[in-house]
């Protein structure tokens, strides 16, 4: 077993392999820190997902059930003065309490192996959803905001960052939250390019006008956030948001989307849009949040009742105190995204 410098959980799904890339082996637009250079990289996965994670010398693959803290405790061994980034989550469950034992009580196991073994620091991926949504369109997150969570999923994430900062402030890692809103990128997984295909057939649901704003990350951006906050002396016990400078319109979204669609990847699109009312809206998330009372979670349902909502932040405080800038544009990142999609067959 190698000594660790780096851990990383939920290596196996997409922003795993693409912060596990960045550590390895840097990223395009975002070269790994020299103090990254050839660091020992443990990473943690789901048995089933234990090939999927590559073969490279410096990445050690352990699998298991973060929901065992026996496998918790063996992932953290010998990791003392060790990074960890904490990825791993559930998004889309088939029932509500399945959020709380992946995303809150999984990390709570996870947080006390780390203590035991003596993590030095733990970057949290969170959500935008731990925030809710803005409470009207001129309304932008930031780290000062009052957190309204988004149905079940919201609260787990938000429980999450509390579990990590809890243990910062009792002795135990440097906390530091990473709150990520939609992000994209090649390696992207079905549902986002199954929104492409919906995209190009004139099946992309507008609500309302579709002139709700939504903050967007591409990948390795997201992935170079979250290495600055690894890094940075000052992040200890801090949240940031890492998105986008400005947040995007859904119509641009879905306009850029289906410009690229045609001009650059030879595919024909209807130009047109399934407009859904407003109260169409209001009436999914009504739903929604009943049958989430029930215990019931409805992906599709819960996609329509989030996707007419603005969820927008700032990020001032991740530029000036982590340095953090952006360096892929909304047109290049969707543009790498569709590359990506065409070259594995996803719009067939």
């Amino acid at each position: 077993m190698i000594r660790p410098r780096l851990l990383v959980t939920g290596a196996a799904g997409w922003l795993g392999r693409r912060l596990v890339d960045a550590l390895v082996g840097g990223l395009p637009d975002h070269p790994p820190p020299p103090v990254l250079r050839d660091a020992a990289v443990r990473v943690f996965v789901r048995p089933e997902d234990a090939r999927a994670v590559g073969a490279d010398p410096r990445v050690e693959v352990m699998s298991g059930d973060l929901r065992d803290p026996a496998d918790c405790a063996r992932f953290c061994a010998g990791a003392e003065d060790a990074i960890l980034f904490h990825t791993a989550g559930v998004i889309h469950p088939r029932r509500v309490r399945e959020f709380y034992a992946v995303n809150v009580d999984a990390t709570r196991r996870l947080v006390a192996a780390a203590v035991t073994a003596g993590v030095r620091r733990i970057v949290a991926v969170s959500s935008s959803a731990a925030a809710g949504c803005n409470p009207h369109p001129d309304h932008r997150f930031d780290e000062t905001s009052v957190d309204r969570p988004y149905l079940h999923y919201g609260r787990s994430k938000m429980l999450m960052e509390r579990a990590v900062q809890e243990a910062g402030t009792a002795g135990g890692p440097e906390a530091v939250v990473i709150r990520a809103p939609w992000f994209y990128g090649p390696g992207q997984p079905p549902r986002q390019t199954l929104f492409f295909r919906m995209v190009r057939d004139g099946k992309a649901p507008i609500v309302g006008r579709g002139d709700n704003l939504r903050s967007l990350a591409y990948v390795d951006d997201l992935c170079h956030g979250l290495v600055l906050a690894a890094l940075a002396p000052h992040a200890r016990g801090r949240t940031y948001w890492i998105a986008d400078e400005h947040a995007y319109a859904m119509t641009e979204i879905v306009d850029t989307i289906e410009r690229l669609l045609e001009t650059e990847f030879g595919q024909r699109c209807t130009h047109r849009r399934l407009r859904v009312p407003a109260a169409a809206g209001t009436a999914a998330w009504l739903a929604d949040r009943g049958l989430q009372a029930a215990g019931v979670y409805a992906q599709r349902l819960h996609v329509l009742s989030e996707i007419g909502q603005s969820i927008a932040c700032c990020t001032d405080r991740a530029h000036r105190e982590l340095g953090y800038a952006p360096a892929v544009t909304l047109e290049e990142g969707m543009r790498r995204s569709l590359r990506w999609v065409v070259d594995h067959g996803g719009l067939d």
